[in-house]
């Protein structure tokens, strides 16, 4: 009887020394290994809660934010995303920075809109909007090229504007695709550096591998000023579906369509490359440099909605 009642002591009291030994609990497994790695910062704690939000938002369909690339001067090309459709329209404004200010300043009407109004986009559509392809030189005139006010941009004159147009590097970012391009381009009646060769420039190596990357159903690049929408062709003929998207974003917004921008002669154009890619795209022109005439696109936008959901 002793001996089993010995043997019971021993059992228990080698069970006691192993609880001990490896932690007690999970409890005491937690507390080692924070004594080892230490208490977590500030700035640890800061990424878990994004990291949460950023799930949570995975989960819900809800905007996410993607670093596409960076500018001459190290500024973000951030691309927002919302919906999970294996359809994706993608929107582009900013690539005329701060001559185009309004431009960027439509995009981001448009990411307002899609934040109140998630249950707008069909299930099939995935909508991408980068609303500033040029960072640089919207932060020259506008002094930021986030959170911007209409109401003091209006107040610069057009002529102030114009050193905006370009990037870092002095080069008109809608000369630099590969769409017959040439290192001198043409912007009305005067010459442009188009860079060194296509995608030379930093912005527009971003957009290149990102629409390599998605393969977007369709592309919207907003520019100013002339107040219409237009085809997208690199002498292949216009596509198909490129006519169809012409008319239903004019059709719905009231903007004229046109079949081509014959303005003046251009050359490494963006959305003339997207349709030497087989990609529809259309230019929307705000008609003046200060409108962002959200109520009209608007209108084209939803349109464009309908036409991809069936």
């Amino acid at each position: 009887m002793k001996n089993i009642i010995i043997i019971i002591l021993v059992v228990v009291l080698l069970g006691l020394g192993g609880y001990f030994l490896l932690g007690g609990s999970n409890e005491g497994s937690y507390k080692d290994t924070e004594k080892q790695n230490g208490p977590k910062t500030e700035d640890q704690n800061k990424q878990e809660v994004v990291e949460n939000q950023d799930q949570e938002q995975n989960m819900s369909g809800e905007e996410q934010q993607v670093v596409i690339g960076k500018s001459v001067e190290d500024r973000e090309i951030i691309a927002y995303h919302y919906g999970s459709g294996d359809k994706e329209l993608l929107f582009i404004g900013g690539i005329h920075g701060g001559y185009s200010w309004n431009t960027a300043l439509v995009a981001y009407e448009m990411i307002d809109y899609l934040n109140e109004n998630l249950e707008m986009i069909p299930e099939n559509i995935k909508v991408t909007v980068i609303p500033v392809l040029n960072p640089d030189g919207l932060q020259l005139i506008a002094g930021a090229y986030e959170d911007l006010s209409s109401d003091e941009l209006s107040n610069i004159s057009l002529d102030e504007t114009i050193p905006g147009r370009f990037n870092a590097n002095n080069v008109d970012l809608n000369r630099n695709f590969d769409c017959e391009w040439e290192s001198t381009g043409t912007w009305q009646n005067r010459e442009v550096d188009a860079g060194n060769e296509p995608f030379s420039e930093p912005e527009s190596l971003a957009i290149k591998n990102y629409i390599e990357s998605t393969k977007p159903s369709a592309v919207v690049v907003w520019y100013s000023s002339a107040g219409g929408v237009f085809t997208s062709s690199c002498r292949n003929g216009v596509l198909p579906e490129t006519k169809d998207i012409t008319d239903v974003y004019a059709n719905a917004s009231g903007y004229k369509a046109y079949k081509e921008f014959d303005f003046y002669e251009i050359t490494g154009d963006m959305v003339n490359w997207l349709a030497k890619e087989n990609i529809p795209a259309i230019s929307v022109l705000l008609t003046n440099h200060n409108s962002t005439e959200w109520n009209k696109n608007k209108a084209g936008i939803e349109a464009l909605f309908e036409y991809y959901s069936e």
